[in-house]
């Protein structure tokens, strides 16, 4: 209902009955017992399946998460007071229409986020929904009702009880949208305190530098703002300085400064990663933009080759959006020309790819099979070996050649044999 009140298409229904779940099943053909204690059948239709939940009354949260048992209902009321949030909490059914009891239509008008009752009950019954409330505020663009925003600063410790795939779930839907500088209503509420202290450290770290105007964190922020709300770019934009509070060092000028910390902030984040049980395609790709992020080559293609096999292919085009992004967040001190080398960097690497140039093992004309059938021994020197013409090639790509590098290849068996220092 919130969705469709906001003239959105909602992604799925809730669909709530009175009927006890075996009255469900007796009134369908097909259905399957997704929940049977806790009231939810799914029913198959038409090639799909609709879960149906029956009206219910939670118990007391133990364990701050899932409610000891559930007792169900025949008033959509009492299933209604349950909910965590008012423009979560409302329903339609015929023939009376909108079923708002809490004030979620008006609070939706008011772009606001509101506990049904006491917001101390609600995140007491389950903490993670006090990430939630930020997370809904960062997809609406809403503003947290102050009795909420109240129970959230004493009660954020609680989210240490909750899993970290839960954590994350919710992080990640608030980095990806549409205004992901809601990480800083985290930090004010003391969310991150507890979910990523790495953040508060970064919102707490100055940058005295003239090509910064901003902390660590807000820099974070605007460069998170700065980037198409894509999972793996807006997490490498939350990440890629993640490390500077660890290598910052300020000279006898006064200035701050950060090195090594694209490799450190790479590091923090892959710990931060596993804690938070990311997958690790997800962990991988993040890392490596995040370590590369301040890689700078010469504006040759031939350096630009090199870059490409020295950073892994994986990193492109991405790394220009990191780059742009980045610098966007930084002050205004060569911000033009920082912006030009990024543009000219890109043009080089299209150039490249347009070009058809080597820039990969997989590229070369030759293969270890190739090496192996001119009598090498299988071992380490066959990628030794490929390592060498691979070099040849990036230098000079009208090298990839196939007769040519079998010819380098026997040349440098040769001189190998000579040293013995090959096999075969």
């Amino acid at each position: 209902m919130r969705d469709s009140l906001l003239g959105r298409t909602p992604e799925d229904w809730d669909i709530t009955t009175s009927a006890a779940p075996v009255q469900v099943k007796e009134l369908f053909s097909r259905t399957v017992d997704t929940g049977l204690q806790h009231g939810t059948v799914t029913v198959l239709l038409g090639g799909e399946g609709f879960e149906v939940t029956t009206y219910r009354i939670d118990g007391k949260y133990t364990d701050g998460r899932h409610p000891d048992e559930v007792v169900f209902t025949p008033s959509l009321l009492e299933d209604l007071k349950r909910r965590d949030f008012t423009i979560n909490a409302m329903a339609y059914r015929e023939p009376e229409g909108l079923v708002d009891a809490f004030g979620g239509a008006q609070d939706l008008e008011a772009g606001m986020i509101r506990c049904v009752g006491n917001p101390h009950d609600r995140f007491r019954e389950d903490a993670l929904r006090m990430l939630r409330a930020v997370r809904f505020a960062a997809q609406l663009d809403f503003q947290i009702e102050e009795r909420t925003r109240q129970a959230v600063r004493e009660l954020a410790n609680d989210l240490c009880r909750i899993s970290a795939e839960r954590i994350q779930a919710e992080l990640v839907k608030l980095v990806i949208s549409p205004h992901p500088e809601y990480m800083r209503e985290l930090y004010e509420l003391g969310i991150t305190g507890v979910v990523l202290p790495e953040f508060d450290r970064m919102m707490q770290t100055e940058q005295n530098h003239p090509h910064h105007c901003k902390s660590v964190g807000e820099h974070t922020i605007a460069g998170m703002q700065n980037i198409a709300p894509d999972k793996v770019l807006r997490l490498t934009m939350l990440f890629h300085d993640i490390g500077k509070p660890l290598c910052k060092t300020t000279d006898t000028d006064g200035i701050d400064h950060f090195h090594g910390h694209p490799q450190q902030s790479a590091e923090l984040a892959g710990k931060i990663f596993r804690r938070l049980k990311f997958d690790c395609d997800t962990m991988q790709a993040v890392c490596s933009l995040v370590r590369w992020h301040d890689y700078n080559p010469c504006l040759t293609q031939e350096a630009v080759r090199r870059a490409v096999v020295k950073t892994g292919q994986k990193q492109y085009p991405a790394i220009f959006a990191v780059k742009r992004a980045d610098i966007l967040a930084q002050s205004d001190y060569q911000r033009a020309e920082k912006l030009e080398y990024v543009d000219a960097y890109e043009a080089l690497y299209e150039t490249v790819l347009a070009d058809g140039d080597c820039i990969s093992l997989k590229q070369l004309a030759v293969s270890g099979r190739d090496i192996l059938a001119l009598g090498v021994g299988q071992g380490r020197q066959i990628g030794e070996i490929l390592d060498l013409l691979l070099e040849q090639v990036l230098e000079d790509p009208a090298k990839n050649d196939r007769t040519y590098l079998l010819e380098q290849v026997q040349q440098i068996r040769m001189e190998r044999i000579g040293t013995g220092n090959i096999d075969g």
